[in-house]
């Protein structure tokens, strides 16, 4: 095609195999046709730009240094990876990248020997680097050989403790192992905390200064607790002004920092850690996200993640939004309350952006706090603040919210304080598949003791929803939404506090009840309008709450009923699992009801669209539909699905 890029020495390259026999200078060219490659790539898929930009001569330098897929570069998150892919054999499909049946926007072990270890979260690649160096030592034999164990971790990555975790592991067995920091003070959002401001300072003035001499002033520029802690950090301070640093002090070796995107800086650092390493060895980069495409450069958030884009200007397609996103609705209803209330504020990991919680930053910035890729911290922090008599609005991911279950339930749930948990991107997210899916937090939420478990079915029930949070004290309270637009409902001016624990209902009818949680609601009233061509008529109810449940809304619905069919965007052990316990104990099954439960399957789902994800999961309109008539024994004549 005549769009694509100019690109001789990468035309060359199909492996890393394929890069042994190039000089230092056809490396370069390499680097700029690999860029160029990978800019053209994403214009058409869309997907995380910036932070591949960043590492494209440092993933050049990986490859023909070392030899993969024997020698293991693991690459922290994945969101850097699209120039190592090119690079490995996947480019007749980067094309594809993030597309039903394409390559995975992340590593991912199915996919090729050359993801070592799958990724999509942070601070994950120095344990699974040290695990590797330690299968090799032991005599592990991977079908592709166990040679060196290389983790690239971003500077944002860094502030997740289990990097630190990790390192102190590593420091104390003195395997060797790789550890390439590529700091690019830059992870979603601009990098917070100390340690942020303790990598800058290693380079301010001369950016690729010899490490020594910006050491010796080093004592007074590093933050306050760090100068008044404890005994070790202090000793860290002591041997700093000889040169030495936190990663000397845990046991690596300190190379850096050096320009991440001059191959001649890099090429012979990596070739001497090759030939000379003996235990674990961290290499500083320095590297700027968006690197050589000017678009990606100057945007807030270096191009972190783009729908397809023109790339001459670098204006992005997206489509024009017909409803507001339940992200912005979630950050306006809040701002609202907060407004009103001086005791709210927020709490997010290292997303304000994506939570809608910049809005709040900017109207309330001391009630708002970004803590960092630190989700751990984070629930821990809202605990506290809510202890002190404050109303913390944690907000988070569903699957990022996982990394804090342990802190949810010892520092949360068991002193029942009242966190608000605002859970966004429920259910099925499309184009980053499996590893973003919000499929558990109903279930890992729901089994705990005075939870209180609520989910939005339209933008104006989310409203509601966060008043209710707002007003509730009594313990912790957490309200799930999707990714995307709402449904275009008319929003109230201010939000209502609902009755705990009560459901309701949307419209009456005969033989079959559908009680729907969340935003699946939409789909069940297409369905029963299909239905209603057959002259059948669901009564439907929208749950609200997955916990407390209204039990008195399901029993009516089961002894006015020979079907009850409850329906989620979530994994098998939530909502329905709930119902089904409730009419277990209450007998209900023992006079003949009917019960299906529609969650999703116990799978996980790949990356596709997320109307086709939930078509492949079963839980679309048709598929509320056919269980319907199954459950009522109507035999479906058409084959072909509504």
């Amino acid at each position: 095609m005549s769009d694509r890029p100019h690109t001789p020495v990468l035309d060359r390259v199909s492996t890393p195999a394929d890069m042994k026999s190039l000089s230092d200078a056809e490396l370069h060219q390499l680097a700029d046709d690999v860029r160029s490659e990978v800019i053209s790539a994403v214009s058409v898929t869309g997907g995380h730009l910036g932070a591949g930009l960043g590492v494209v001569e440092l993933t050049v330098a990986l490859h023909a240094v070392f030899d993969t897929p024997k020698d293991k570069i693991i690459w922290d998150v994945g969101h850097q990876c699209y120039p190592h892919k090119v690079l490995t054999g996947r480019r007749d499909r980067i094309r594809t990248l993030r597309q039903k049946d394409g390559l995975s926007g992340f590593t991912k072990r199915s996919e090729s020997p050359f993801d070592p270890f799958g990724a999509a979260h942070s601070s994950t690649s120095i344990s699974a680097a040290l695990g590797f160096a330690v299968a090799r030592d032991l005599g592990g034999a991977p079908p592709e050989g166990n040679g060196d164990a290389i983790a690239v971790i971003g500077d944002g990555s860094m502030s997740a403790g289990m990097a630190f975790e990790a390192m102190n592991n590593a420091g104390h067995l003195k395997k060797r192992m790789i550890v390439v920091l590529n700091d690019n003070e830059m992870s979603i959002a601009p990098p917070v905390g100390a340690l942020s401001s303790y990598l800058s300072q290693l380079y301010a003035g001369a950016p690729f200064q010899e490490f020594k001499s910006a050491a010796k002033g080093a004592v007074s520029l590093l933050p306050e607790p760090f100068r008044e802690g404890a005994k070790r950090a202090k000793d860290m301070l002591k041997h700093m002004t000889v040169g030495g640093t936190l990663f000397e002090q845990l046991g690596f070796s300190y190379v850096g920092p050096i320009d991440g995107h001059d191959l001649d800086q890099l090429l012979p650092v990596l070739r001497t850690v090759h030939d000379r390493a003996t235990g674990p060895i961290l290499i500083h980069c320095i590297t700027k996200k968006g690197k050589g495409y000017a678009p990606a450069e100057q945007a807030r958030d270096k191009g972190h993640g783009v729908s397809k884009f023109n790339v001459v200007t670098g204006e992005q397609k997206k489509a024009p939004s017909n409803a507001p996103s339940y992200t912005k609705v979630f950050a306006q209803t809040l701002l609202d309350e907060a407004s009103r209330d001086d005791k709210v504020c927020a709490v997010t990991a290292a997303m304000p952006d994506g939570t809608g919680l910049n809005l709040f930053a900017e109207r309330y910035p001391s009630r708002c706090f970004d803590v960092g890729i630190a989700e751990q911290h984070g629930v821990t922090f809202s605990a506290a603040l809510a202890a002190g008599g404050m109303k913390p609005f944690c907000a988070m991911y569903s699957t990022f919210l996982q990394r804090g279950y342990d802190q949810v339930v010892h520092d949360v749930a068991i002193q029942r304080l009242p966190v608000r948990f605002a859970i966004d991107r429920a259910g099925l997210v499309g184009a980053d598949g499996a590893t973003h899916a919000g499929a558990f937090d109903v279930a890992y939420l729901s089994n705990l003791p005075d939870f209180v478990v609520m989910a939005a079915a339209d933008e104006a029930e989310l409203v509601h929803m966060v008043a209710t949070a707002a007003a509730y004290d009594d313990g912790p309270i957490a309200f799930r939404f999707p990714r995307g637009e709402g449904v275009g409902v008319e929003l109230p001016e201010r939000g209502e506090a609902l009755e705990i624990g009560k459901g309701r209902m949307i419209r009456e009818g005969a033989r079959v009840a559908i009680l729907s949680f969340g935003t699946r609601l939409a789909e069940v009233e297409a369905a029963c309008e299909a239905l209603a061509a057959r002259g059948i008529t669901p009564t439907v109810a929208d749950a609200r709450f997955a916990k407390p449940l209204d039990r008195t809304l399901i029993l009516e619905l089961a002894e006015q009923h020979e079907a009850l069919i409850t329906i989620e965007e979530g994994a098998v052990g939530g909502f329905g699992s709930h119902v089904a316990q409730l009419l277990a104990d209450e007998a209900v099954f023992d006079t003949g009801l009917k019960f299906r439960s529609m969650v999703l399957p116990d799978t996980f789902i790949d990356q596709s669209s997320p109307e086709d994800m939930y078509a492949m999961a079963g839980l679309n309109a048709a598929d509320i539909e056919a269980k319907v008539l199954d459950v009522l024994g109507v035999a479906k004549l058409d084959s072909k699905r509504a």
